[in-house]
């Protein structure tokens, strides 16, 4: 499991980060042009001295914002559960679901450490895509990462990452469709409040 999280953590590293209105026009275009971008900011020394941590993590969230389609992760998170959710009900979610997974994942971003990731290539199918890629370890173990993206307009973003076969988003699908099985949507949301702290 501590593995799985390295993974899941170097991985978003590359979904985060792409340099304002500048889109390629491929989706691996676009994640090779977002590992450029946070490899900077992860790299930048005046962002890695004492006191300026919450500005570095700002900067990373509000580029994974960019990238990320955080509405359609999270409906297809909670599957057939979004449905029956009024428009206030799925903002607060998305909101929720956002907050977890910076927290997640904030510190293990920010501990990056050099990890390598080779662009494979990408396979289009209309306004989806996938982009396959591999990270290779400092120790020289490569990791299989897939992202899985689609159109907005001129540009690709991510709703999906699937880590050696395990999708991010099923992986919380079974967590948060177990909790509303057994106890209540209200119990999943009051959850991830009380996470808030």
């Amino acid at each position: 499991m501590i593995r799985r999280c390295s993974i899941v953590t170097a991985s978003l590293i590359l979904v985060v980060g792409v340099a304002g209105n500048v889109w390629a026009e491929t989706p691996a275009g676009q994640v090779r042009l977002q590992i450029e971008r946070v490899v900077k900011v992860l790299a930048d020394p005046g962002l890695k001295v004492p006191g300026r941590e919450q500005e570095r993590h700002a900067a990373i969230r509000r580029i994974g914002e960019e990238t990320f389609d955080l509405a359609e992760m999270t409906r297809r998170t909670l599957g057939p559960h979004w449905q029956g959710l009024t428009d206030a009900e799925r903002a607060e979610f998305v909101t929720l679901f956002g907050d977890l997974l910076d927290r997640a994942y904030f510190s293990r971003i920010a501990a990056y450490n050099g990890e390598k990731v080779i662009v494979l290539g990408d396979s289009i199918d209309g306004d989806l895509a996938t982009v396959r890629t591999r990270i290779v370890t400092p120790q020289g173990a490569e990791i299989p990462v897939d992202y899985r993206m689609l159109r907005r307009g001129d540009r690709w973003v991510v709703y999906d990452v699937s880590i050696e076969g395990v999708s991010l988003v099923a992986n919380y699908r079974a967590q948060f469709n177990r909790i509303i099985q057994t106890s209540s949507y209200q119990a999943l949301v009051d959850k991830l409040r009380a996470k808030r702290g």
